[in-house]
């Protein structure tokens, strides 16, 4: 599909641009399936998906994507299935480098890689050193990541900190918390995208998702091309983000602002 050129009419609408977009790639198995194909036919053909999405929010500018690619309950699933989504990833990481590069792409991959093989985990540091240096959008794939995890291993480190005499507890705050959670720094997400139909977050940021709008679509990921991304994009334009306030107060600020 052809994202360039002329605007496309949901890009049209566009009022207002995310900072940064996290998606739930749902649906490949149920994909596969409806074609009468392996599941990891369906794995393979969203890969084709996440380059759309990583070339489209580029375009848009926005400024940070992050893909759920494997959760940590993703284990429990059959072996051999693991086995497939954790070559494709390696293969993923080896062929997309210079695409990446290209396109200004910064990788990070979240999570808690030590349980991937050795191999996976040398790739993943050169496409991360490879890519370190470029200063568009930063596209962090989780992998290995659970929400519940990311809060347990922050919530240790700072154990480990008091027990060292180098923090107080009282010293704690929500500030101090976020600031060992994967991608401290970075801005949280604007919009939470899940494909698939599915409407939960299945552990996926759990923390800094607090004020994220949610946007489910009914698309398979590998049929959530760039039309259905800026679809998205339009739905969060749409939407008032009041985080806490009343609609008046936020009205009050843009003059505020418009009169500084």
């Amino acid at each position: 599909m052809d994202t360039g050129g002329s605007e496309s009419k949901a890009q049209a609408g566009i009022t207002r641009i995310p900072r940064h977009v996290a998606i739930i790639m749902d649906g490949n198995g149920r994909w596969a399936k409806k074609r009468g194909l392996p599941r990891h036919a369906g794995h393979r053909a969203g890969v084709e998906s996440v380059r759309i999405s990583v070339e489209h929010c580029a375009r848009l500018g926005v400024e940070v994507l992050t893909l759920f690619a494997f959760s940590s309950e993703n284990w429990r699933r059959p072996k051999k299935e693991v086995g497939l989504l954790l070559e494709l990833f390696m293969t993923a990481l080896q062929r997309d480098v210079k695409r990446l590069q290209k396109n200004n792409v910064q990788l990070r991959v979240i999570g808690d890689r030590t349980a991937f093989p050795e191999k996976l985990q040398q790739n993943i540091r050169m496409a991360e050193a490879a890519t370190a240096d470029n200063t568009g959008l930063i596209l962090q794939i989780a992998a290995n990541y659970g929400g519940r995890w990311d809060i347990t291993q922050a919530a240790r480190r700072l154990a480990g900190k008091v027990k060292a005499g180098e923090l107080e507890p009282e010293e704690i705050s929500e500030a101090v918390l976020a600031a060992e959670l994967s991608f401290a720094g970075l801005p949280e997400p604007d919009l939470f995208i899940r494909t698939g139909g599915e409407q939960r977050l299945s552990n996926f940021l759990l923390w800094q998702t607090a004020y994220s709008e949610l946007y489910f679509s009914d698309r398979l990921w590998p049929d959530f091309d760039a039309a259905a991304l800026e679809e998205a994009v339009v739905a969060f334009g749409q939407r008032e983000r009041r985080f806490g306030l009343i609609s008046e107060q936020l009205e009050a600020q843009g003059q505020d602002l418009a009169a500084g």
